[in-house]
């Protein structure tokens, strides 16, 4: 019995013209609606003609004996990835940031189908180059591991995520819980809790650490470390205002204790995707145990 090929899962999202025809039916109709609003059909339609471009390159050159699997963003949490998979994503590094939490240790190929626009943080390539799938299939490839984060409820339910986790009210109005970290426990009233790794110290996290002169404790993306931050804490009789920063170890964890009546988890900025606190409920978030597997180069 022969090996089975190794299979290619490309993973992209619909382009903002597929979303605006969804919505309004026709090229015209999406021109007006585009028009209303300031906005040109023409620049839309450039960058859909972008993306459709860039997953033509990607599927001109995989092996034409392997094994191929394609899937929208929106589908990922129904896609069954296998241990053997290469993935390539085809779009903004965000891309990368939503597949990597459905994977476990698979190589990741970012794809950057808009250089012009997108900084390739996480879609390293512009284009495939020659050989890098085999050697990607070979383990020859450079990678690199990136860190990821853990949320875990008291009910068992968890939410992974590259770049941070924020737990808040659903509306960023005011939270209130109790917060315990290594270094001790407080009541806070604040906009929420932002737990980051390196990957997402280069977006919300340096936002909020340059705000407060704290670049210098930011992680790299491989360390193993976390690093949160409260956001705009409330002093009062009842809440404090101590305890808003720091940084999470191997085998630390910041612990939250809902003292509202709804509050929400969820990661790497998909609102969508999360876990529902409600008063009393613990959540625990920590170092994840599946590492992002980014690959690099040839």
């Amino acid at each position: 019995m022969g090996t089975l090929a190794p299979r290619v899962v490309v993973v992209s999202r619909r382009s903002e013209l597929d979303e605006l025809l969804i919505r309004h039916g026709t090229r015209a109709a999406a021109g007006y609606f585009l028009g209303q609003r300031g906005r040109s059909l023409d620049e839309v339609t450039e960058r859909h003609v972008a993306l459709q471009k860039a997953l033509a390159a990607v599927n001109a050159v995989l092996p034409g004996d392997w094994r191929r699997g394609n899937v929208d963003r929106d589908d990922l949490s129904r896609f069954l990835f296998a241990p053997e998979d290469i993935v390539i994503t085809v779009g903004q590094d965000g891309l990368v940031a939503n597949v990597a939490k459905y994977l476990d240790g698979q190589p990741v190929v970012g794809v950057n189908a808009e250089p012009n626009r997108n900084p390739g943080v996480l879609a390293r390539f512009r284009k495939l180059p020659k050989g890098l799938l085999a050697k990607v299939a070979a383990g020859r490839a450079s990678t690199e591991s990136r860190t990821m984060v853990l949320a875990t409820l008291d009910d068992g339910q968890q939410l992974t995520g590259l770049n941070e986790v924020y737990i808040g009210h659903s509306s960023h109005q005011s939270s209130r819980y109790l917060i315990s970290v290594p270094q001790g426990g407080e009541r806070h009233s604040s906009s929420g809790v932002v737990v980051g790794t390196g990957t997402g110290a280069t977006g919300w996290c340096i936002s909020i650490a340059g705000e407060r002169g704290r670049e210098e404790d930011l992680p790299a993306p491989e360390d193993p470390r976390l690093c949160w931050f409260v956001r705009e804490a409330w002093p009062s009789p009842a809440t404090g205002v101590t305890m808003t920063a720091g940084l999470l170890g191997a085998g630390e964890e910041l612990a939250l204790t809902c003292e509202s009546e709804r509050l929400v988890a969820f990661a790497d900025g998909v609102e969508s995707d999360h876990l529902v606190l409600s008063w009393g409920q613990r959540i625990r978030v920590s170092l994840a145990r599946q590492h992002l597997n980014l690959v690099l180069e040839a």
